[in-house]
């Protein structure tokens, strides 16, 4: 068996239900074809670097795996015949060092606790670290020990 990444972006005008049965459509492909999934990443919608299809915006979604050859030629046949797939990827971790960094993404993936939204991470953080800062003075004035 080799390593692979996939990831894809879906349509945003999907909705969430629709969304969750185009990844479970994949990681059923993967399992049916005799594959093991290691992990999974769910990336949420994101703004597209460009436009594509007339969308901005893409739901996107990265599945760690193990597989045959012959389930990567499937998996992108059928990624090319959804229409509500905007893109795809399909990378393979051939070297030792390359297995090394796709366990290390694995085990990212696993333990990722990243807050969905960018408000829960402020939040996260506050918590995390509830230091006090000294407030900082404007430039161009001094405190009274620096100008002695």
């Amino acid at each position: 068996m080799r390593f692979y990444e996939t990831m894809f972006v879906v349509k945003p005008t999907l909705t969430q239900e629709e969304i969750g049965e185009k990844i479970d459509f994949y990681k059923s492909v993967i399992l049916n074809n005799k594959g093991e999934i290691a992990a999974n990443l769910d990336m949420g919608m994101r703004n597209l670097a460009y436009e594509i299809k007339k969308n901005k915006r893409g739901y996107y979604y990265v599945i760690y795996f193990k597989a045959e050859p012959k389930l990567v030629l499937e998996l992108e046949r059928l990624y090319r015949i959804n229409e509500d797939i905007l893109r795809f990827i399909v990378i393979k971790y051939e070297s030792k060092k390359e297995q090394k960094a796709w366990e290390v993404l694995v085990d990212r993936a696993i333990h990722n606790k990243k807050p969905a939204t960018l408000k829960e991470h402020k939040e996260s953080k506050a918590e995390e670290k509830p230091e006090e800062k000294a407030p900082e003075q404007p430039q161009g004035e001094q405190s009274q020990e620096e100008a002695q």
